[in-house]
């Protein structure tokens, strides 16, 4: 348990904060688990009337506190719409972190955050050992996909279908990167994120490519830490801050115009979790503050930067996109992912319903698969129904959600970053 003290601050922040919320009901229009389950309490105004008396119904049911609070995919449809501008993702953040620090971490968490992901290296020796081996517990099941489904009865993995690690990582194909600015007269530094890394190191290979088409310097320091996302979305905000730590040294002292990421995830955290959320070594305010600034999605940098337009003829394969949530509702990016798609010369299809949430939600899915399975569902038809030969996203951990739901519909198509389709066309 965390310290008295520390819990009884962290109550009069949330306490705080919770009174801009005016019980509209807004968010009952576009929360995805409300609509599936009709529940008040799976919703961000119930959530909140749990949470304005959270100290004494802690004391009451705290194992149902604890899982209302984690029936949520932070996906931040609700803070979005909200009109009285309620900031619920750091409301739900905050509450989460205190229900952490009442139970404490379960052993698996503990072992995952504070064993793997504080110890970078030991998560890459570990996921390339897995690599090797994970044919002897999977099978193929897509090509087209690429998606694979577990040889054996494996509780974790159910019926899902999925993208197995790479055989070779990113960190292995680029363990580093320092190349001075070209035509373009710009430098990136390029965050690579956890999921590019180890699952779909051509995404990264991508934008490499693309950087040095444009005339881009490129600044990427080896040892990159995970972003900290789900360890934050867990309650583990001690974890959280050694990881934001580690990347800010690793970053810092390099010279570069933009922090670039193809992660929307990342990219979010980055810019609105670093500078919030962080308690650590004080001394590293200033430097989260300045990557925050400087922090881009790569299709907001190509096209708000370098002025990448679409191309007039188009004709190619025919595209949809899924926004993810983190750039949408976050951080607003929309129109810079599509353009993308058309300066690659792709026929764009906009799908019903772009906008709405895969129903990954990172842990969400694991303890929540059968809702993250009906919400993902949705989503699959709608891509389906565009007639679309390709379901474009921004979001590695969106694509990991759409390859397993359209692939257990047997959908005829692939699912690719945008980035990689405009790395194709050059």
């Amino acid at each position: 348990m965390a310290d008295i003290h520390k819990l009884a601050q962290m109550f009069k922040e949330l306490d705080d904060q919770l009174v801009g919320c005016m019980r509209c009901g807004m968010c009952q229009a576009v929360c995805p688990i409300f609509k599936l389950s009709g529940k008040e309490t799976d919703v961000t105004r119930g959530k909140l009337a749990l949470l304005d008396g959270l100290a004494s119904e802690m004391l009451k049911d705290p194992e149902g506190v604890n899982e209302q609070l984690n029936r949520c995919l932070l996906c931040g449809t609700c803070q979005a719409n909200c009109p009285s501008g309620v900031s619920v993702m750091d409301i739900f953040l905050k509450a989460r972190a205190i229900m952490t620090g009442y139970f404490g971490l379960s052993p698996a968490k503990k072992a995952i955050f504070r064993g793997l992901l504080k110890n970078p290296k030991l998560f890459n020796a570990l996921t390339e050992m897995g690599a090797k081996f994970q044919g002897i517990f999977t099978k193929k099941v897509d090509d087209m996909l690429g998606s694979s489904c577990a040889r054996f009865n494996a509780p974790v993995i159910a019926d899902r279908h999925f993208n197995t690690l790479a055989s070779k990582p990113f960190h292995k194909i680029v363990p580093e990167m320092d190349t001075p600015a070209g035509k373009s007269g710009l430098r990136v530094a390029f965050y690579v994120g956890c999921v590019i890394d180890k699952i779909y190191p051509q995404v990264g290979e991508a934008i490499l490519k693309v950087l040095k088409h444009h005339g881009v310097g490129v600044y990427l320091p080896s040892g990159q830490a995970c972003c900290g996302i789900p360890v934050l979305s867990s309650g583990d905000t001690q974890t959280f801050d050694t990881l934001v730590g580690m990347n800010v040294d690793r970053l810092k002292d390099g010279e570069f115009d933009y922090l670039v990421t193809g992660c929307a995830s990342c990219t979010s955290t980055i810019k609105e979790l670093w500078p919030h959320m962080y308690k650590g070594d004080s001394s590293r305010t200033y430097d989260i503050g300045v990557l925050a600034r400087k922090t881009m999605d790569i299709s907001q940098f190509l096209v708000d930067v370098l002025k990448v337009e679409p191309k007039e003829l188009a004709g190619g394969k025919s595209v949809t996109y899924h926004d993810p949530c983190h750039l949408k509702n976050s951080l607003g990016i929309t129109a810079q992912p599509r353009t993308l798609i058309k300066a690659a010369g792709c026929d764009f299809k906009e799908m019903t319903d772009a906008g709405t949430c895969c129903g990954c939600g990172g842990s969400f899915n694991i303890a929540h698969y059968e809702l993250s399975r009906e919400i993902g569902g949705r989503k699959a038809d709608n891509i389906i129904a565009s007639k679309a030969k390709v379901a474009a996203t921004s979001c590695p951990a969106c694509m990991l959600q759409i390859t397993d739901m359209l692939s257990q519909k047997g959908a005829d198509m692939s699912v690719k970053h945008v980035i990689e389709l405009y790395a194709d066309s050059l």
